[in-house]
């Protein structure tokens, strides 16, 4: 067999795993699309009050916004930051603006978003 015959069947080989995963609901990893775009992520606020969205993943940074209890959020990604109730993780939220929100008080809907 030639190597270019070896490296097409490798390559469909490769395509039809990820097409497998994807239809099966497989790692986030799997759920970009062709174009190579990041999988979306998904989090509902967990705070009573609302959650208070920060230019930077620190308690003092500037509050750009703010989501109610129970608002479903898009999480495009993760860093650590400063601690809040003892988790030092924080998303960056992509509604409207983008903007860091303490992963203490988001629940996470399906996969954990991805590192930044």
């Amino acid at each position: 067999m030639s190597l270019r015959t070896t490296a097409t069947r490798l390559g469909i080989l490769a395509a039809g795993g990820a097409l497998t995963a994807l239809a099966a609901g497989g790692p986030a990893a799997a759920l970009a699309d062709a174009n190579n775009h990041p999988p979306v992520y998904k989090g509902r606020v967990t705070a009573k009050s609302g959650l208070l969205l920060r230019d930077a993943p620190t308690r003092g940074s500037k509050v750009i916004r703010s989501e109610p209890y129970g608002k479903v959020v898009t999480i495009y990604c993760k860093t650590t930051g400063d601690h809040v109730g003892g988790n030092n993780l924080w998303y960056l939220l992509t509604d409207g603006t983008w903007a860091w929100g303490a992963a203490h008080y988001i629940a996470n809907i399906g996969a954990a978003p991805r590192w930044c």
